[in-house]
């Protein structure tokens, strides 16, 4: 999983989307390292897991979303590295552009990995588990990614750790659907009226 920008500009037209071509890789000095989990609604309806590591956002879709219970693992397949700017995007992105459909920021936060700085991230993230810890305002709590098989490019899990974040009777996937940057829903984001997400 490089940290390069490259693919992630290949798949866009920025003259037609609205999506950060990304131009700054600040350092985190003084600052906590940020989590961000997009509700997208392209082809399919989906989550991203975005957590900023190496002056990117390393990126896994979740076709069912995060869980809160521990008894669940939820699938996580790697996309390309986002921009840090990509943290804050809301909007549709255009029929014929990567990705087409509706983005939300549902829930962001801080993030705590248990690893020694970017490069012990990567490393940990190359070996196939890396074990974190989210302060958002709908999720809290340990979670582990671990990669199935030995591919570098292979599928992962997103495991709940057992903690106080853990609840398996609350659903917020389903009770909590708006941003928590806007408050808006799918629906109002995209323009459309009279319709509930």
């Amino acid at each position: 999983m490089g940290h390069e920008l490259g693919k992630y500009r290949s798949k866009r037209d920025f003259g037609t989307t609205t999506e950060p071509r990304g131009t700054r890789r600040a350092s985190r000095r003084g600052r906590q390292r940020r989590f961000v989990l997009h509700k997208h609604d392209a082809s399919t309806l989906h989550y991203d897991l975005r957590l900023e590591i190496e002056g990117t956002l390393k990126s896994w879709a979740l076709p069912k979303g995060p869980s809160i219970d521990p008894a669940d693992r939820r699938l996580a397949v790697p996309t390309e590295d986002h921009p840090l700017e990509y943290a804050d995007f809301e909007g549709v992105i255009p029929e014929g552009e990567y990705g087409a459909g509706t983005v939300l920021v549902w829930d962001r936060g801080s993030c705590e990995l248990d690893a020694e700085g970017d490069a012990d991230a990567a490393r940990q993230l190359r070996r196939g588990r890396l074990d974190l810890w989210l302060e958002g305002v709908k999720i809290r709590g340990g979670y582990a990614l671990v990669r199935m098989g030995r591919s570098a490019d292979g599928q992962w899990l997103l495991i709940k750790r057992t903690d106080e974040g853990a609840d398996r009777r609350r659903k917020p996937l389903k009770k909590q659907p708006r941003s928590v940057r806007s408050g808006r829903d799918l629906n109002a984001i995209a323009g459309r009226t009279g319709e509930n997400d």
